[in-house]
């Protein structure tokens, strides 16, 4: 049985991850099964990010075991507008997150466990990775249909996907993390990655949809407490280790620095800057009183801003020099409706006061901030 233990091995556990060549007096192999306490998306993609960075893995390797709050994370080189719902996940209040692997969208929520699997680069194994996962969920129910995939997914009965995959692979360490499914919540599941964005064209990294499942719709008696434990118990096994340890990610005395890469992760530029470029075009209609005038946009965005800008409605309908001033401003301004909005709000200030025009002008830039 492995044995949870806490902050009395935190010090340890500091020792260990800081010492190129530290043993590790509970385990006889040297590996580690760690778990973090924290259910933020940003300090957990964080502790991936330090014991890959500084971390010696030569002779050893690490299960990391993690949970999220509601959160959607997309690969490093993914488009937000093209994987999302950005405004459902304002709406919601579910965090988004970038991480530094490759590989497709995926939802996080305390219903969905992440494992991550380090070792050296050489040792590197996805497929024997997942085979243990499935050993684990086998040896807890005998009775699932589950099988590893040559895509490097888990199905289960054969069609539903309870598992996906991703990946780093440095120059000497790698790390493979994939999600399982337990209890998450479906319906926000498929709302929020399903985006509404019209006329987007990238050559960002697309997510290839899938059928899901949750494993407790299988078996309603299965938790994630349950899954964790199991999981946990077959890897420790393999790996000799009787302990697995819990830890606050956020504490420096255990991570040193790991504070700013959690803040790193959390910026825009990071988010949403490091986005590939892309571009926009697509038409709205604007319905003003008894008319409907129709608008062309088309956008070239770069590192999450705005390159070139063009918007193409009738001179009689929005003076010419005010659309100008617009375009002018958007220009370099990220893509975003927040800023956007603060724009708009700044240029109407200097606009002739009339009321009509100002309808005018609010109307549009309340479409232009739906591209967002």
């Amino acid at each position: 049985m492995v044995l949870q233990s806490s902050l009395k091995n935190c010090l340890h556990l500091s020792y260990i991850l800081r010492t190129p060549k530290a043993g590790f007096r509970s385990t006889t192999s040297g590996s580690l099964i760690i778990q973090s306490t924290s259910n933020d998306v940003y300090q957990n993609l964080a502790v991936e990010d330090w014991i890959h960075d500084h971390m010696n893995l030569e002779n050893r390797q690490v299960l990391f075991l993690w949970r999220n709050s509601p959160a959607v994370v997309i690969g490093r080189h993914q488009n937000p507008w093209q994987e999302c719902n950005l405004r459902l996940l304002r709406q919601k209040n579910i965090k988004l997150a970038r991480r530094r692997s490759g590989g497709g969208t995926v939802y996080h929520d305390l219903g969905n466990i992440n494992l991550t699997f380090f070792t050296t680069r050489k040792k590197y194994e996805r497929m024997e990775n997942l085979k243990l996962v499935v050993k684990a969920l086998k040896a807890l129910r005998p009775q699932l249909d589950v099988h590893v995939t040559d895509r490097y997914d888990i199905l289960l009965d054969r069609q539903y996907k309870i598992s996906g995959t991703a990946a780093k692979l440095g120059r000497t360490a790698a790390y493979h993390h994939c999600t399982l499914l337990c209890n998450a919540d479906k319906f926000v599941l498929s709302s929020v990655l399903k985006s509404p964005y019209k006329g987007l064209k990238s050559n960002a990294t697309p997510s290839v949809p899938a059928s899901v499942k949750n494993l407790f719709e299988e078996d309603p008696s299965l938790t994630c407490e349950m899954l964790l434990d199991a999981i946990a118990e077959e890897y420790a096994t393999q790996h000799q280790i009787d302990h697995r340890i819990t830890f606050n990610p956020a504490d420096e005395t255990v991570l040193p620095g790991i504070n700013n890469k959690t803040k790193e992760l959390q910026t825009w530029d990071w988010v949403y800057g490091k986005t590939p470029k892309f571009s926009v075009s697509t038409c709205f209609n604007m319905v003003y009183k008894d008319s409907v005038l129709d608008v062309k946009v088309d956008m070239d965005v770069k590192h999450g801003r705005i390159e070139v800008c063009n918007i193409d409605l009738p001179e009689q309908w929005l003076p010419s020099a005010l659309c100008g001033e617009l375009v002018k401003s958007l220009t370099g301004s990220k893509f975003c409706p927040n800023e956007t909005s603060t724009l708009a709000t700044t240029l109407l200030r200097v606009c002739p006061q009339d009321d009509e025009l100002h309808s005018r002008w609010n109307l549009l830039c309340e479409n232009m901030i739906m591209l967002m």
